[in-house]
């Protein structure tokens, strides 16, 4: 009982805190660049437990938070592209400093600083990319995007368990995660596009000419989140299983580390992204 309070109590937190971050371009910044750095410092303290490999924890979740920053700034239209600089340069020097470290396996801790960059740091940095759009007045931000993106990855896990707590014959990925049922999946995207005609007939009623996206490239929206999301998560629990552990970490009471809160985001953030941009080529 005391661990199912604390599971609740942690969940309308983060819940509450991730919303809320989405009203204001400043709150989304701070929170999202603090999960950055939590999230990069969490994923190299684990890859530092396996033999062979050291990789500068520090550094490396400190240049993810600054690249976050980076992309928040030159997504808002407040810094130039050379914002990036600093950035370029210390991932060279990552790359440099195992020529003096002297390591056994300088490839794997190459390997994992570069993982940690292109699994992490640049997918919520692409939120930035979700939040802010171009407008006559100049640069606007837009909450419904990335807002959207983590409403469908909430409903999803949520139909997808009652739908598989109930219906659940068939697994879908017993080799990585033997709880997950196609019954369950197939649910979870059923309420998920429940709520993308929601979130469209919300929007078309309350006028917002920011957002042209059709009812059916809002279903759209909703199927590609459910399916990289559900990616995402098989991903860090393939990621966990290879390291031989239950979580990735204990910062969330009852709901483990930062990657396991945010996996389903780190596939579903960038292929939201690469969706929206091609509906622009059509």
């Amino acid at each position: 009982m005391k661990n199912f309070i604390a599971r609740t109590i942690t969940g309308v937190l983060f819940v509450a805190c991730v919303v809320a971050s989405f009203f204001h371009p400043l709150a989304m910044t701070v929170l999202f660049a603090l999960v950055t750095f939590l999230s990069v410092w969490e994923f190299s303290g684990l890859v530092n437990q396996r033999e062979g490999v050291t990789i500068n924890r520090f550094i490396t979740a400190t240049a993810a938070c600054y690249f976050y920053l980076a992309m928040a700034g030159f997504c808002g239209g407040i810094t130039p592209p050379t914002v990036f600089i600093p950035y370029l340069i210390t991932i060279v020097y990552l790359l440099v400093a195992e020529l003096y470290a002297k390591q056994t396996d300088p490839v794997n801790n190459w390997a994992y600083t570069m993982m940690s960059q292109l699994y992490i740091a640049l997918p919520f940095s692409l939120l930035n990319v979700l939040a802010f759009h171009s407008s006559f007045e100049g640069v606007a931000f837009t909450s419904i995007l990335p807002l959207s993106v983590f409403i469908f990855l909430w409903v999803n896990d949520t139909g997808a368990y009652c739908c598989g707590s109930l219906l659940g014959r068939h697994k879908l990925f017993p080799r990585i995660s033997p709880g997950k049922s196609w019954e369950g999946s197939v649910g979870g995207g059923v309420f998920v596009l429940v709520a993308a005609a929601l979130i469209w007939h919300f929007i078309s009623q309350n006028g917002n000419s920011s957002l042209q996206l059709s009812l059916l490239q809002w279903l759209g929206l909703g199927l590609t989140v459910v399916v990289f999301g559900t990616w995402g998560d098989l991903v860090e629990s393939l990621f966990k299983r290879t390291l031989g552990i239950k979580d990735s970490g204990n910062i969330l009471p009852g709901h483990g580390g930062m990657l396991d809160r945010f996996d389903s985001s780190l596939l579903a953030i960038p292929a939201a992204v690469v969706y929206l941009f091609t509906l622009t080529l059509f």
